[in-house]
C-alpha cells in the first residue's frame, strides 16, 4: 500500500472486516494522499445528514468524507481538490449525494455545481438526490423549486442555494461561479471542459472541487492522469499535495516481464486482487459475482474496469523536459552495433520496483567505427535479486572495462550482491575492485551533462524507442553541486534505464582505452 501523508482521525478509521466477519473489499484505499495540515473534518455531520434520509454509507465512503471534508485553522478546506478513482459499481454516486446534500444543507454553500460527461448521467444523479430530499420530512419543507426545463436542469431552496446539473463541454459552467464543483464521470474530462469550469470559482472565497470516476482510459484522462500524478509526487517525496486529497482503490499489475511467482505485483485472476480494489464487496458487491464476472471478459478489460488498472496520458509539458523527444529520434542507428571495449552499469529504482543493466561502448556499422558512442539497455526487469547473476555472466562473457554502479544510490545496496557473484564467477578480489567504478557526487553530475552534451551534439547513437527513451522521457533535473543530476517526475516513472546508460557511458570514457579491442556484442 502507498501510505497516506497525515493520519486519519480515529472515529473514522475504516476497518477491514464487518462485526459478522463476512468476506469484504479493503476499506482503506491503496494509494491515498491529503494534505498534512488539517485541524477538524466536517465529515460526520455530513454521514449523519446523509443517514437521516436513508443514504447509509459503507466504512470507506465514510473515509472519504471525513477526510475530504478537513478544515484548516481558519475553516477553509485543507484539500480544495479530492479525487476518488474506484471502479464502477462500487458507490461513488453514494458520496456525490452525501456531499450535496451538506453543501445545500449544511455548509451554506449558493451554487453547487454537478457536471457529468453525457447529460442523461446528470439527469440520473438529479432525480437520485431529489428522491432523497423528498423522502425526508425535514428537508423538503426547504425546497423552494425544482427546475426541469432543458438547460435549466436545478433543485433551489428557500435560503437560495442552488444545485445545478448540466452536461461537460467547452462552455458548459461558463458564468456561474460555484462553490462547490462535482466532476462526476472523471475519467472522461479534458482540457476545455476543465477550463470551462475551474475558473469559475476563482472568486469563491472556500471552493472545492470533487472528481469521481472509475479508472483512466488514455487520451480522455487528462485531468485525472493530472491529479493522479501530483497525488504519486507527493507521497514520493514525502512532502504530500498542499490541496489535494486522493483516493484509489486498485491493484497493482503484474508487469511484461515479471517472472513466475512474482511476489510484488497482484494477479487479475487472484481474489485478494478484487478485495484490494472493491470495498464494496461485502455491502453492495459479492465477491462471487465479481469473481463471475472475469469468466466473460478479457484480462485487459477487466483489469481497467473491476481492477482499476488505468491508463493515464502524460501532459506534454511534463515529457521529455531536458532532451526533446524529436531531437532523441534522430538519434537512433538501428544498424549500429558495440564494438569493444564496453562498459557495464547497474540501476534500479527507489521502491526496487524495476532493475536496468545497461552498456555503452564505440558505435560501429559494417566493422567500421562511427564518431559516437552507442547505449543500449541489455536487461530491464523487475525486482533486484535476479540482477547480480545475471550481471556476473554479462561481465564473465564480455570482459568490460568496467563496471559503474553509485553507492550513493538505491543501487548502492547491491555492492555486496554483485561482489559475490563475481566472485562465484572466478574474478579475485582485486580483479572485482579494478572493475568495480563508485562515482562520487561531482562524477555524478559529470556523467549527467557528457550524456547530455553527446546527445545536443550527436555522438550518441540508441537502437530507437524502448525503455532508455521512455526513461528520458519521464526525467527531469535536480541540483547537485555545481551541476545537475538526472530525476524522475514521479514515483511511477522508472528512469533506472536513463541512469544505467548515463553511467555506463561514463565508463566506458573513463576506461576505454584500458583493454585492446575484441569482437562486437550481442546481448544474449
Amino acid at each position: 500500500m502507498i501510505s497516506s501523508a497525515s493520519e486519519p482521525s480515529d472515529s473514522n478509521e475504516p476497518s477491514e472486516q464487518p462485526p459478522d466477519l463476512r468476506v469484504c473489499g479493503i476499506q482503506r484505499p491503496r494509494i491515498f494522499t491529503v494534505p498534512a495540515r488539517a485541524l477538524s473534518s466536517a465529515g460526520q455531520e455530513a454521514v449523519e445528514l446523509a443517514a437521516s434520509v436513508g443514504l447509509e454509507l459503507d466504512p470507506w465512503q465514510r473515509f472519504v468524507l471525513d477526510q475530504g471534508l478537513r478544515e484548516k485553522d481558519d475553516g477553509t478546506w485543507a484539500a480544495w481538490e479530492c479525487a476518488v478513482n474506484v471502479p464502477r459499481q462500487n458507490g461513488k454516486g453514494a458520496i456525490i449525494e452525501a456531499r450535496q446534500l451538506a453543501g445545500l444543507f449544511l455548509l451554506d454553500e449558493e451554487l453547487i455545481l454537478h457536471s457529468a460527461h453525457e447529460l442523461k448521467t446528470a439527469m440520473e444523479a438529479m432525480r437520485r438526490i431529489e428522491e432523497l430530499i423528498a423522502g425526508s420530512d425535514e428537508l423538503r419543507p426547504q425546497v423552494e423549486r425544482v427546475r426541469r426545463k432543458a438547460g435549466e436542469e436545478c433543485i433551489e431552496l428557500k435560503s437560495g442555494a442552488r444545485l445545478r446539473f448540466i452536461a461537460r463541454s467547452k462552455a458548459s459552467g461558463r458564468g456561474m461561479t460555484g462553490d462547490c464543483n462535482i466532476m462526476d464521470e472523471a475519467m472522461i474530462l479534458g482540457e476545455d471542459a476543465m477550463a470551462a469550469l475551474m475558473f469559475t470559482m476563482a472568486a469563491v472565497p472556500n471552493p472545492q472541487i470533487w472528481y469521481l470516476g472509475s479508472s483512466g482510459i488514455g487520451s480522455l484522462s487528462v485531468q485525472l492522469g493530472r491529479l493522479r500524478r501530483r497525488a504519486l509526487e507527493g507521497l514520493e517525496s514525502g512532502d504530500p499535495d498542499p490541496s489535494l486529497a486522493y483516493f484509489e482503490w486498485s491493484i497493482n499489475p503484474h508487469a511484461d516481464e515479471c517472472q513466475p511467482g512474482c511476489k510484488e505485483h497482484d494477479d487479475v485472476d487472484d481474489p485478494a486482487s478484487l478485495l484490494k480494489a472493491n470495498p464494496a464487496i461485502g455491502y453492495r458487491l459479492t465477491l462471487e459475482h465479481t469473481v463471475n464476472e472475469r469468466l466473460t471478459v478479457g484480462a485487459e478489460s477487466f483489469a481497467r474496469e473491476r481492477l482499476g488498472v488505468g491508463t493515464y496520458p502524460a501532459d506534454t509539458a511534463d515529457t521529455w523536459r531536458i532532451i526533446g523527444e524529436d531531437a532523441w529520434q534522430a538519434l537512433v542507428n538501428g544498424r549500429a552495433e558495440m564494438g569493444n571495449p564496453v562498459a557495464f552499469a547497474l540501476d534500479t529504482t527507489p521502491e526496487r520496483s524495476h532493475t536496468a543493466i545497461c552498456a555503452a561502448g564505440r558505435a560501429t556499422e559494417n566493422a567500421v567505427e562511427l564518431e559516437a558512442a552507442q547505449v543500449e539497455v541489455i536487461d530491464h526487469r523487475p525486482g533486484t535479486g535476479w540482477a547480480p547473476e545475471r550481471l556476473a555472466e554479462l561481465v564473465m562473457k564480455w570482459q568490460p572495462v568496467a563496471v559503474v554502479i553509485d553507492e550513493g544510490s538505491p543501487a548502492g545496496s547491491l555492492i555486496p550482491a554483485v561482489r559475490k557473484a563475481l566472485e562465484e564467477a572466478g574474478m579475485d578480489e582485486q580483479e572485482i575492485d579494478d572493475l568495480l567504478l563508485h562515482p562520487k557526487a561531482r562524477q555524478v553530475a559529470a556523467a549527467c551533462a557528457q550524456f547530455y552534451d553527446a546527445a545536443v551534439e550527436q555522438t550518441i547513437t540508441h537502437l530507437g524507442p524502448g525503455p532508455l527513451s521512455t526513461a528520458l522521457a519521464g526525467a527531469d533535473k535536480r541540483p547537485i553541486g555545481d551541476g545537475w543530476a538526472w530525476k524522475r517526475r514521479g514515483v511511477g516513472v522508472d528512469i533506472s534505464p536513463l541512469m544505467g546508460a548515463t553511467f555506463a557511458m561514463w565508463g566506458y570514457a573513463e576506461r576505454k582505452d584500458a583493454e585492446p579491442e575484441g569482437a562486437p556484442n550481442l546481448w544474449i
